[in-house]
């Protein structure tokens, strides 16, 4: 096996702090999305849920996009490889994640009942999907697929065994949790209080799904990986924090939830390398996938110029939009969007 430069290695880290800040901020909002029927008791219950990830929702999603742009640019067949093999896996994400945004763009411009369920469903199942199915395809990618000359040979039931099935389970769990406690964090009243009591439910079994998990990612490496080893510790105790945090100190237990779900991915991400994707026997190197060195120092000097820019621009936006909500915020159809609530709020402001 070749050894791997230091831009090769870079840029692996870099496309998992990609994948770590895509589950950490869209997690909340599949957990929002998921629990929008359950917590939210009647249309204004549902709309304030919908104004605490309605600013940030999308900007989220660009982790997704630009995490899939570096690994084309950095390890071109590993792209190619991850996308052939798991094309139905991530077509059904894709899906998913259409309907959800047709669902948010549709669930207000009519005000029937059963208009606004039928897109209320929608949200619930194309938030639940890719929560399931991540989890689903990075157990595979971490523990290994069937691959024949360098290329995926696997059926979408091969992707359904029973390891893969608990990876799919717990980012299920952790993303239900971590969105009760953005919600405890940004709601008031009688929803925050709803959310507090599926918060520490979620969490707990989160957090013991994920120990499981993990522990079963340790035992199947051929010697314990020591980074992966205490990652996985940390965020097991991390995700068991997080619940009894959630009703007196509900930022430090979303920041204890982020932290696990990050540290759970440094976890899997430390057992896959210096793999791209695992099968037996061996699989796809990073050092066989990786471009050329001239790419890749290119790649560096265009992230370092602009990381910055995206990341103060993306804190803005959730600094801006930061107040808790509650069900006299979003009083009256004449606030349809996070911007008008914005407005109006700026008015009081100014007149008091």
């Amino acid at each position: 096996m070749t050894d791997l430069t230091f831009l090769e290695t870079l840029w692996f880290v870099l496309i998992c702090v990609l994948w770590i800040g895509y589950f950490v901020l869209e997690g909340f909002d599949f957990g929002v999305g998921m629990l929008l029927r359950r917590l939210g008791r009647d249309q204004t219950d549902r709309r304030v849920m919908l104004h605490t990830i309605g600013p940030v929702w999308d900007g989220n999603e660009v982790w997704l996009i630009v995490a899939g742009g570096a690994t084309f640019a950095a390890f071109p067949d590993w792209y190619a490889t991850l996308f052939s093999g798991f094309y139905l896996p991530l077509l059904l994400i894709l899906l998913a994640l259409i309907v959800r945004v047709v669902a948010f763009e549709l669930w207000g411009k009519r005000e029937t009942a059963r208009w606004r369920a039928g897109w209320e469903w929608a949200i619930v199942v194309g938030s639940a999907a890719p929560a399931l199915l991540w989890g689903v395809a990075w157990a595979n990618i971490v523990g290994g697929v069937p691959m024949i000359d360098g290329e995926v040979r696997a059926s979408l039931l091969d992707f359904l065994h029973p390891y893969a099935l608990l990876g799919g389970v717990t980012t299920l769990l952790f993303c239900l949790a971590h969105g009760a406690i953005f919600l405890t964090l940004r709601t008031k009243a009688d929803i925050a209080l709803r959310a507090h009591s599926v918060a520490r439910k979620a969490g707990f079994a989160a957090a013991l799904s994920a120990a499981a998990f993990l522990a079963w990612t340790l035992a199947r490496q051929d010697g314990l990986e020591p980074v992966s080893a205490v990652a996985a510790l940390l965020s097991a105790a991390l995700l068991a924090a997080a619940p009894l945090l959630s009703g007196a100190r509900p930022g430090r237990a979303f920041a204890a939830s982020g932290a696990g779900v990050a540290l759970l991915l440094v976890a899997l991400f430390a057992d896959l390398f210096p793999y791209a994707i695992a099968a037996s026997g061996g699989g796809l190197t990073l050092a066989a996938s990786a471009s050329a060195s001239y790419t890749l120092t290119v790649m560096t000097v265009v992230a370092v110029v602009l990381l910055p820019v995206v990341l103060l621009y993306q804190g803005w936006t959730y600094w801006v939009f930061r107040h808790r909500l509650g069900r006299v915020d979003v009083g009256g159809e004449e606030l349809r969007t996070p911007l008008d609530l914005l407005e109006r709020t700026a008015k009081d402001h100014g007149a008091a």
